[in-house]
């Protein structure tokens, strides 16, 4: 057999086609114009892309863009100062702060001034703790993204037995009780799992967010399961440079029922998440119900 495609693409593109009806929406019945505020802090070349394609994703989606630059050697100070002041400005319903930071400034006391109404990123303590509670707040968005792709191959996930790989709290630890929230039986997996193979050889669905190119091998993968590939890695091969994620692609697309790309998989759905939570925090800090955002 071969696998399905997921196109994160075309997917991430309806999602943000839904995202900007929900803006007009928003703006025609309550005057409302949702408002993102990213903090770049130095020059790293992958957060510049980053940033720059979230605030080009952000205007076209008919919301507010606004973007605050930081020297490298910026203080700690003065980056808690301006989150600070992002939080006290009624007109920015959304903050994120773009990650990595440089090394003498801690990420996590600066993620946690972010009021956690307008943490996009769904980073900070308190919404963590939400999630884990099973209590609305704004959900991280690649581990959404995730689940999103998952059901558009199956919409009902109930009773299947997911299996995460990787246990970071950017994405593993989230993802799972997001999967654990669709009523999924979940393992979750790590570098001391003693026969990870065997582990995901059970599984319906296989996430695999670990950071290492193709570790999961392709007959680790039960016949007809679902694979979402969240790595991204960049190898040398043949003189070239590409990206790959943390799944053998060629070789478990030969056994999955449906898999995700590397690129084009889950990396489109992160910046559509975004935006999307980015609408939910500009209603719910007005407390007006959250126009509907569905993927079509």
């Amino acid at each position: 057999m071969s696998a399905d495609l997921i196109d994160g693409k075309a997917i991430a593109a309806a999602l943000r086609e839904s995202i900007a009806g929900a803006v007009s929406s928003l703006s025609a019945s309550h005057g409302v114009k949702p408002a993102l505020a990213v903090v770049l802090v130095g020059e790293d070349p992958a957060s510049q892309v980053y940033v720059r394609n979230k605030g080009i994703a952000t205007e076209k989606a008919g919301m507010t863009s606004i973007e605050h630059r930081l020297p490298a050697d910026a203080a700690q100070d003065d980056v808690v100062a301006l989150v600070r002041s992002l939080n006290a400005d009624n007109d920015v319903d959304g903050i994120l702060v773009q990650l990595p930071l440089p090394d003498h400034i801690n990420s996590a006391l600066v993620i946690n001034e972010i009021d956690p109404s307008k943490d996009v990123d769904g980073l900070t303590e308190v919404n963590a703790g939400r999630l884990m509670l099973g209590k609305d707040g704004l959900v991280p968005c690649t581990p959404q993204g995730s689940v999103i792709l998952a059901k558009t191959v199956r919409e009902s996930l109930s009773g299947l037995h997911a299996v995460v790989v990787g246990r970071s709290i950017l994405v593993g630890k989230p993802l799972a009780m997001l999967l654990l929230a669709e009523n999924c039986t979940v393992t979750m997996a790590h570098s001391r799992t003693k026969d990870l193979a065997a582990t995901c050889r059970e599984a319906d669905i296989v996430c695999a967010a670990v950071g290492r190119p193709r570790l999961i091998k392709g007959d680790w993968i039960k016949e007809g399961a679902t694979v979402i590939d969240v790595g991204i890695n960049r190898v040398e091969e043949g003189g070239k440079s590409r990206l790959v994620g943390d799944v053998d692609f060629d070789a478990a697309k030969a056994r999955a029922g449906a898999i995700t790309p590397v690129p084009g998989g889950v990396g489109p759905m992160t910046i559509a998440c975004l935006l999307k939570n980015t609408v939910i925090a500009a209603a719910r800090r007005r407390g007006l119900p959250v126009p509907e955002i569905t993927v079509k």
